[in-house]
C-alpha cells in the first residue's frame, strides 16, 4: 500500500511539471503558426474579416494539434503498460475512465495555452502586418 501510495504521489508530480510543458509546447507550435501565415493574417484582416473568424481558424488548429497529442499520449501510456507490465511479473488494470479524465484535462491545458496564441494572432494589426517581411 505504500509504494502504491508513493507511485502516485510520484505520477501526479510529473503529471504536474508535464502538463504546462505541454501547453508550453503547443502555445510555440501555434506561435510559429501566426508567424508562418502572418502574410494571410494581414490580409485578412485588411479585407475586413471579423478578429472573431481569424480567431476561430487558429483555434481549429490548436484544437487539433491538442487532440493529436492527446491520442498519441493515450497510445503511448498503453502500448508502455502492455509492454512492461508483464516483464514486471504484476498485472495492470487499464482504467479506461483515468485514461479519459486524463486526455481531455490534458487537452484542456493545451487548448487554453494554445487560444492565447490564437488571440495574438488574431489581434494583429493589419497595417503592421502587411509591412511585415
Amino acid at each position: 500500500m505504500a509504494s502504491t501510495n508513493t507511485l502516485t504521489i510520484l505520477l501526479g508530480a510529473i503529471a504536474a511539471v508535464k502538463l504546462p510543458a505541454g501547453g508550453i509546447g503547443i502555445m510555440n507550435i501555434m506561435l510559429a503558426s501566426v508567424t508562418e501565415c502572418i502574410r494571410e493574417i494581414g490580409m485578412r484582416l485588411a479585407i475586413g474579416e471579423p478578429m472573431c473568424d481569424v480567431l476561430m481558424q487558429l483555434l481549429v488548429e490548436s484544437v487539433a494539434w491538442s487532440a493529436l497529442g492527446g491520442i498519441i499520449g493515450l497510445f503511448l501510456g498503453v502500448m508502455g503498460t502492455c509492454l512492461v507490465t508483464p516483464r514486471m511479473n504484476t498485472t495492470f488494470l487499464l482504467s479506461s475512465t483515468a485514461m479519459l479524465m486524463g486526455f481531455f484535462f490534458a487537452f484542456a491545458i493545451r487548448v487554453i495555452f494554445g487560444y492565447s496564441s490564437a488571440r495574438k494572432g488574431a489581434r494583429l494589426n493589419p497595417i503592421d502586418v502587411l509591412r511585415h517581411d
